[in-house]
This record gives structure tokens, C-alpha cells and sequence, in this order.
């Protein structure tokens, strides 16, 4: 099986929807512009790798290995970073669309979530130690056996984690946000 390595490359406004790439090496490239949306990149490896203003709606990533990958103003919808490899799993998110995500038990420790939109995203036993939700809104997103151990979220919104469901411990919130940790009591906050 040939894998093919791309090393310290660019490549701007690629057109790559609803087509497969597989056993392929990108370390410290820049994806700016792209289209993947709707396809698959299948056994392959990211390392050290930056997506600026993408559209990976609906991309798979089976079997691939993520590692120290930034995502800046992409569009991510409906994109399953379950199906990812475990190993060396590290991603930042800015200005991002991640609706309808799911993360479900992923380790990802320290990760940034900064200016996104995470609707209706599924954290379910996700280790989130140390991450941050900054000016993020989470509208339905699913957080169930999640370890929030330190999550920063005080600039989010439309959050609700039931803290007897989740590791909450040393998680900060904001006293506007509070309403979040209390929804599944049904109860009137004025």
C-alpha cells in the first residue's frame, strides 16, 4: 500500500467534494479555501496542519490521524471526529461551524473552542479536562458521562450539562449562565 507525503505545502481553493483520499501524509500543510465537503479521507495522517476557511461539511476522517490540527472559519458541519484514531488526537477551533458534530469519547484535553457555533454536538464521554468554550454557542448540545474537569465556560451560551451527569468539578461558568446547570429541574430563573 503506497502513501503518498505531502510536507510543508499550500494548496489553496482545492475542489476535492464528494471524492476520496486515502493512505496520504500531510505534515505542516495549510488547506486554504478547500472543498472537501461530503468526502472521505480514509487511513490518513495530519500532523502540524492548518484549515483556514474550508467547507468539510459532512467529511469523513476514517481511520485517520489527527494531530495539532487548527481549524480557522471553517464550516464543520455534521463532521464525526468519533471515527478518527485516538492517538496523539489534538484539534483547535476558531470561528468555526461545528453544528451537529459528534466527539463522542474522544480524549481532548486543552482544547480551544473559541468564536464557534456547536449546535446540537455530541460530547458524550468526551474527556474535555482544561478545554475552553469561549463566545461559543452550544443550542442542544449532548454532554452525558463527560469529564468537564476545569472547562472554561464562561463566554458561552445555550449550554445545559447536568452537573450529576458530568464531571464538573473546578468548571468555571458564568453567574448569567447558571440557568444551564439547572434546565433538567424545570424551574423558573429570573
Amino acid at each position: 500500500m503506497e502513501v503518498l507525503t505531502h510536507y510543508n505545502k499550500s494548496f489553496k481553493k482545492i475542489i476535492y467534494a464528494e471524492k476520496e483520499t486515502k493512505n496520504r501524509e500531510f505534515d505542516t500543510c495549510n488547506f486554504i479555501n478547500c472543498d472537501f465537503s461530503y468526502g472521505m479521507f480514509l487511513s490518513s495522517l495530519f500532523t502540524n496542519c492548518v484549515f483556514t476557511g474550508c467547507n468539510l461539511t459532512m467529511t469523513k476522517f476514517n481511520h485517520c490521524q489527527l494531530d495539532n490540527i487548527t481549524f480557522k472559519e471553517c464550516k464543520l458541519l455534521g463532521v464525526n471526529f468519533s471515527s478518527c484514531n485516538d492517538f496523539l488526537f489534538s484539534l483547535k477551533f476558531d470561528s468555526c461551524i461545528l453544528d451537529c458534530c459528534s466527539f463522542t469519547r474522544k480524549k481532548m484535553q486543552k482544547t480551544p473552542f473559541i468564536n464557534s457555533s456547536i449546535k446540537e454536538a455530541d460530547f458524550s464521554e468526551c474527556d474535555l479536562t482544561n478545554s475552553s468554550f469561549k463566545n461559543v454557542d452550544l443550542t442542544n448540545s449532548i454532554f452525558s458521562n463527560t469529564n468537564l474537569k476545569s472547562v472554561n465556560f464562561l463566554t458561552a451560551k445555550n449550554y445545559s450539562i447536568d452537573p450529576e451527569k458530568n464531571n464538573i468539578k473546578k468548571a468555571k461558568f458564568s453567574f448569567q449562565g447558571i440557568a444551564g446547570l439547572l434546565n433538567k429541574y424545570d424551574i423558573i430563573i429570573e
